[in-house]
Order: structure tokens, then sequence, then C-alpha cells
């Protein structure tokens, strides 16, 4: 990789930066939303194919711990896994929500969900460790 080009694997760095303005301007929700909720889920599934998102990973949890007290990482995650991961199913849905979006294509597949619910508890682990 040359000098010049961009280092996709170093993007936390600039993510953590913005969650501070995030929490500043929209609260603590919305910023664990978009830096656990989002951006580290992406980034432990690039890990997984990617040597170099492996090696930022624990520099990338360790700011996320700095940015964000025990008890609110420990919190959201309980959250997340109440109503996302271990919820029970939907009711299926009307013939009108057919053309809506769905916004967890995993859930379509075992395999696909059974890799996120294991991705889900290895991000509990790293960040509770």
């Amino acid at each position: 990789m040359s000098n010049s080009s961009i280092q996709f694997h170093k993007i936390w760095i600039e993510q953590c930066a913005a969650t501070v303005a995030i929490r500043e301007r929209f609260g603590l929700d919305d910023a664990l939303n978009y830096l656990i909720g989002e951006k580290l889920f992406s980034f432990v599934h690039a890990s997984e194919e990617d040597p170099d998102f492996a090696a930022e990973l624990p520099a990338f949890v360790a700011e996320i711990r700095r940015l964000f007290s025990t008890a609110e990482i420990a919190e959201f995650l309980d959250h997340l896994e109440r109503t996302k991961y271990l919820a029970p199913p939907e009711p299926e849905l009307e013939f009108d929500d057919l053309d809506e979006e769905d916004d967890e294509p995993w859930l379509g597949s075992p395999v696909s969900g059974a890799k996120e619910l294991l991705r889900f508890f290895r991000i509990r682990q790293l960040l509770q460790e």
C-alpha cells in the first residue's frame, strides 16, 4: 500500500472523533448507536476478512472504552441484545409492507443471522473484557 492511498483500516480514528460531536449534539444514545451499533459492527465484519482491520481492532475497542463508561457500554449492549438479537420475531409482513427496504437483511438467512449473532457476542466480549 502506498503512502498516498487511503488507509480504510484507520477510519475508526475519524469515527471516534465524530462520536464526540455526535454525543454533544444528539446525546449518548445516538453516539453509542453510531460508534458501536454501526461502525464497530462494520469494522469487526471487515476484520474477519482483512488482516489490516484485524490489527486495528484492539486500538478501536480501547478508544471506545475510553469514550464511554463501562456502564454505558453494558447498558447499550444489553438493550441491543434484548431489542435486536434476542427479540421475538416480528409478525409476518402485510402486503403493503413489501415495498419497504429490509433494515436487517441478515434476518432472512439463518447462516447470516447466526454469523451476525456471533459477531454481536464477540463485540460484547471485546468491549467488556
